[in-house]
């Protein structure tokens, strides 16, 4: 017998069908127990649902594919919650393992918590947020409408998914990085910064303690700390003027220093004389390493912390005017850098 052939509408009238058969299962034999079991049962069923249409279920399919269930240009991403939510972390927005042959992906969820129900929408219309935390994933939320009363996170890109999975590694980053920028809290810095797959930011196994470095290392941790972040030269009234450049040690090197006096203003780092301006003093002192800062690190480092790209040979001159509208009590164009910029 010839097979009946398989379109979009078909497909969906397939899921249609296929969570209404799930859901039925969970009201006469109860929910499902964990995210296997229920992926094991959409397996299952699925087969059966496609049969006339001489489609076959593949019951061990790599175990990292995205989207889970590949039928041809058809893809569904499985999601399971035990609790009474249609919400759920899902892939990494880098989508390494995407099935080539997938045109449109769908989601199907599984909620058991509260009334047990299975549920499908198309997968774009319910991914809503970025989790920028470790490597940026994906969140999906069932909404039940389409999205239609809440939007996507592709919409508030103003780019489709299918446009998004099309671009390069890098920018996709450009978007997320937006994104989380617009996200933020006072006081709170992206702490990831890569443009590679799959290469979250991470810290060294073991972190180390600001007082146990070299005092090379000192050196150019704080020059490094002190050329992003300019807002060190404001009055010593301002209470979190070094909260970025601890922030920075310790999320981006790995380093921590229990007191920021100890980069800045401690008498340690602002030479042998007493009295006066320590910071300035301190800043004099490190002038070299400050420029070999300002030259190397990754411009995005400095789009993050100034919030704009600015050319190698342009820093130590962007620097002094931040430095200078942050100072309240001398000028750091006055004293620093007389050299040349």
């Amino acid at each position: 017998m010839r097979a009946t052939p398989l379109n979009s509408t078909a497909f969906e009238g397939v899921l249609t069908e296929l969570c209404r058969s799930l859901t039925a299962r969970c009201a006469t034999e109860g929910a499902y127990r964990s995210s296997e079991e229920f992926e094991s049962g959409v397996r299952g069923a699925l087969q059966t649902l496609l049969s006339g249409y001489g489609k076959a279920v593949d019951f061990a399919p790599h175990p990292y594919i995205f989207p889970d269930v590949v039928i041809g240009e058809w893809g569904i991403e499985v999601k399971f919650s035990s609790k009474d939510t249609w919400r759920s972390v899902a892939n990494s927005i880098f989508e390494s393992f995407r099935s080539h042959s997938v045109k449109s992906i769908y989601l199907l969820f599984g909620k058991m918590g509260g009334v047990p129900e299975v549920r499908w929408e198309k997968y774009d219309d319910c991914v809503i947020h970025v989790r920028t935390s470790h490597l940026p994933r994906f969140e999906v939320e069932m909404s039940g409408d389409g999205g239609r009363n809440r939007g996507s996170l592709f919409e508030t890109f103003g780019i489709t998914y299918k446009e998004f999975s099309e671009l390069t590694l890098h920018d996709r980053m450009e978007y997320v990085r937006n994104y989380a920028r617009q996200r933020l809290k006072p006081g709170e810095r992206l702490w990831w910064l890569e443009d590679q797959a799959d290469t979250p930011h991470t810290l060294p196994l073991q972190a180390k303690l600001y007082t146990s470095l070299s005092d090379a290392e000192k050196r150019r941790m704080r020059a490094e700390a002190s050329i992003l972040c300019p807002q060190i030269t404001s009055s010593s009234r301002s209470r979190h003027k070094y909260d970025d450049p601890v922030l920075y040690l310790l999320t981006y090197r790995g380093v921590l220093c229990h007191q920021a006096r100890d980069l800045f203003s401690a008498g340690s780092v602002a030479g042998k004389a007493r009295g006066g301006n320590y910071l300035l003093r301190a800043l004099q002192d490190l002038e070299p390493e400050m420029r070999e800062a300002a030259a190397t690190l990754d411009d995005q480092l400095f789009v993050e912390y100034w919030g704009e790209s600015v050319q190698p040979e342009q820093r130590i001159h962007q620097w002094l005017i931040r430095a200078d509208s942050y100072a309240r009590s001398w000028k750091p164009s006055e004293e620093l850098f007389l050299s040349g910029h």
